[in-house]
């Protein structure tokens, strides 16, 4: 018996049957090779439909005419050439007993005119986009018919291609931008009521119904509650389901909780860490209600039990799993085996959102084989060879380098300094909503213990007590310790995002973080300084505030630091500290202007990100065959490394942020890639 019924039962839906109530959502992975559906993106998804989901929505915001300019990558579904990729697409998917659909869209406004073939964006009415910043031209009648007829011949191309149906996007888009007030200031009979709103996509969906038929599933993705950012409220957001029921072209609703077309509210739409589970699925409750269509919803269902319960409470019909799939795409067939604990959690990083919106290809945080199924397979392959591996440092590089390495067979010794593993992974779970940070160590933790590693922790090593195990490979993964450099000194005056965080530093009074690393690092301990009641500026010689952290992240950090009246300060270096009484004065230049300044604060917070803490590698350097070298033509080849393969001793090498300061993505990346050649 099941743990989770309900999410693994299955569900007849349309003319198709899904073998339980798990997808993943549509969504844009940046994956697309010339806008079809290559091997690279075909293996994403089949590792999905392998490892057990009842159906993938694939080609997030696929684009249905030339006007609808791609940002993100998207697949072009508004030519005949895209059939057969598609048809290559669904036989890969259907092997595994998976359903498969496309999301079709027409972005609208919602992009550039300076991408793809460089056209004017359309929309409803004269109002420039909150977010991607583009002025549309007014839609007239004859731009209505020809967006009609391109997605019932999208969706003709999805049958054409094999595929088990296609889902309809409205939310932001074109079709939304109809529904939303926001964007229609229409008087024509496209604008005004709610049934005016509503029309084109009501007629999209009957073009659609028509030109593939009835045995084929449609459905529609739409926000229904724009409150958030003033737009319609959940009173017309359900009354549109009621409306999209009775007209029964649609075999099933797609529930977005909140309008995302601004910065704030596209992190609203898609929340992560600093939201709690589960937030928009009683609206979809009242969308399946009053539509008494089934409803699928993909926000914040982090872990099985959420899901489960949503499912079986009858919020939801199809539970949308679309990170937790990209943080483990083994995740149904680990549950239908009763094997729950070593799932991979998705701890709500946004990783992998933050990337496709600055038009980066989607990863996850802590799963470097996501995205990278052909070169970086899920699942570790034996080694030829048993080996003794000893890993100094038991942050995520080190304790990944311990994973990969023990599933490769090896005898494997970890030796961490700290009283517990995490590294780096600790310190950003204290940082208020990043709690869930601490997810990674927790799970790389327990992987490694039940695989066998011998962990040492409270063990400070510095050369000769590795040598002791007579390894064959050393991996230093000792992370880096923050870094201060002022040109004009005064660094002893500063404390850094660690102390405090970490507890061996109070705060006090009125507080300056300066931010040089423009990451999580910076803004975080100004978060968690400014909600626990300092008084805060955050500097930073950038023009923005947070300027490396992606979209998903950075609302939420400035609407803590705005809402607690933190002072920001962009544009500004910082050259020293001196102390004047019982304050310590920071001396800026403004790097445009060139013009010196001062700042008075009690405390001053300088994040400078890290230095490699890599003595430990260089103790090690003159006994080691390789001399601690790394040939990377052969490491980007996954071939194994043979620098000094004739020499005695062992080979040394060093990982994340032991080489250089850069993000757990890259750690883990370092580690991956090194140990399974091993």
């Amino acid at each position: 018996m099941s743990a989770y019924p309900a999410l693994l039962s299955p569900l007849k839906l349309g003319s198709i049957e899904l073998r339980n109530r798990v997808f993943s959502s549509g969504h844009a992975p940046g994956y697309a090779d010339k806008g079809l559906p290559g091997d690279r993106y075909q293996a994403y998804y089949e590792e999905k439909a392998r490892g057990g989901i009842g159906l993938a929505i694939f080609g997030g915001s696929s684009n249905i005419a030339r006007e609808s300019g791609s940002v993100y990558g998207q697949i072009y579904v508004g030519s005949d050439a895209v059939i057969p990729s598609f048809r290559d697409f669904a036989k890969r998917i259907h092997r595994h007993d998976t359903r498969l659909m496309c999301q079709i869209s027409h972005m609208g406004r919602r992009t550039t005119w300076s991408s793809g073939d460089w056209l004017p964006t359309i929309a409803p009415s004269v109002i420039r986009d909150p977010a991607h910043h583009s002025v549309p031209r007014e839609m007239n009648d004859g731009d209505i018919r020809t967006l009609i007829a391109n997605f019932a011949d999208a969706a003709w191309r999805c049958k054409e291609g094999g595929l088990d149906g296609c889902e309809v996007l409205a939310t932001t888009h074109l079709l939304g931008q109809f529904l939303s007030p926001l964007s229609n200031r229409r008087t024509d009979a496209y604008g005004g009521s709610l049934e005016n709103r509503a029309r084109l996509a009501m007629d999209v969906l009957e073009a659609v119904r028509d030109r593939v038929g009835p045995d084929f599933v449609v459905g529609l993705r739409y926000a229904a509650d724009e409150s958030n950012e003033g737009g319609f409220g959940a009173d017309e957001g359900i009354e549109f389901a009621r409306l999209l029921g009775k007209q029964a072209a649609a075999d099933f609703l797609d529930v977005n909780g909140a309008y995302g077309g601004t910065t704030h509210g596209m992190a609203e739409n898609f929340p992560g860490m600093a939201f709690g589970a589960a937030p928009y699925v009683k609206l979809a409750g009242k969308v399946r209600e009053a539509s008494n269509l089934p409803v699928m919803q993909a926000a914040r269902l982090s872990d099985p039990s959420t899901a489960n319960w949503a499912v079986e409470n009858g919020y939801l019909d199809v539970a949308g799993m679309t990170r937790p799939l990209m943080a483990d795409p083994h995740l149904v067939t680990k549950l239908e085996q009763g094997d729950e604990p070593r799932i991979r959690p998705c701890v709500g990083a946004s990783y992998c959102i933050d990337r496709t919106y600055v038009g980066q290809d989607a990863l996850c945080l802590h799963n470097v084989s996501t995205g990278r199924e052909r070169e970086l397979p899920h699942e570790i392959a034996p080694g030829e060879t048993r080996k003794r591996i000893v890993v100094i440092g038991g942050g995520p590089a080190g304790m990944e380098a311990a994973r990969v390495s023990a599933l490769r067979g090896h005898e494997v010794t970890l030796f961490e300094a700290a009283p517990q593993l995490g590294g780096q992974t600790i310190l950003a779970s204290k940082a208020g909503w990043r709690r869930e940070m601490a997810a990674i160590g927790g799970w790389l933790s327990a992987e490694i213990e039940l695989l066998g590693v011998d962990i040492r922790t409270n063990a400070y090593v510095e050369g000769p007590e590795v040598l002791e195990l007579n390894p064959d490979v050393v991996v230093v993964a000792t992370g880096g310790m923050p870094a201060f450099d002022l040109p004009e000194g005064g660094e002893d005056l500063a404390t850094s995002s660690w102390d405090l965080l970490g507890g061996t530093t109070r705060p006090e009074g009125d507080v300056l973080v300066y931010d040089e690393g423009g990451s999580h690092a910076g803004a975080s301990v100004a978060d968690w300084l400014a909600s626990n009641g300092a008084q805060v500026e955050v500097a930073t010689p950038d023009r923005m505030v947070g300027r490396g952290i992606g979209g998903i992240n950075y609302p939420i950090y400035l609407r803590n630091l705005h809402r607690n009246n933190a002072r920001l300060s962009p544009d500004l270096r910082l050259l020293g500290l001196r102390r004047d009484g019982n304050q310590i004065v920071a001396s800026f230049q403004n790097v445009y202007s060139r013009e010196r300044c001062e700042r008075r604060h009690t405390q001053v917070v300088v994040e400078q990100l890290t230095e490699p803490a890599d003595e430990p590698f260089h103790a090690l350097i003159d006994q080691s065959r390789n001399k601690g070298a790394l040939d990377i033509e052969t490491l980007v080849a996954g071939q194994p490394q043979t620098l000094g393969a004739d020499e005695d001793g062992y080979q040394l090498f060093r990982i994340g942020d032991a080489v250089s300061a850069r993000d757990i993505h890259a750690a883990m990346l370092d580690a991956n890639r090194l140990c399974r050649t091993f």
